[in-house]
């Protein structure tokens, strides 16, 4: 899901998740904003460690495990995060993320659907 900031794309996206979830669809979200709030809803609440932080405090010998946890109607939830503000690029951060999913086998065959939440403006 893109579009510019501020339109209301994180709630379309959790509301989305969750009605396919009550229809019996296997769904994984990926929260690709600095914000860390694309799971915000479908995990009551709970603010989520992101996978960049998993990464910073952890090092790179990490479990799926760590950075993926069941949300409502089990749903899969995940945060990228990123950078500080005006440190670095959160577009690099989206594609260290999405590598590290890759590499930990996140993606099953059994996934009916996965949503990228992305920030509306990705500056590099």
């Amino acid at each position: 899901i893109y579009g510019k900031g501020g339109i209301g794309k994180s709630t379309t996206t959790q509301n989305t998740v969750a009605a396919l979830a009550e229809a019996g669809k296997n769904v994984m979200v990926v929260g690709c904003d600095p914000k860390a709030d694309s799971t915000r809803l479908l995990l009551n609440g709970l603010c989520q460690k992101t996978v960049l932080d998993t990464l910073r405090d952890e090092g790179e010998d990490i479990e799926l495990d760590d950075i993926l946890l069941p949300g409502f109607k089990k749903t899969l939830c995940v945060e990228s995060g990123g950078p500080e503000p005006g440190v670095g690029c959160a577009g690099r951060g989206i594609i260290t993320s999405i590598s590290m999913l890759e590499s930990l086998g996140a993606y099953t065959d059994d996934l009916d659907y996965v949503f990228y939440d992305v920030l509306g403006d990705v500056v590099c």
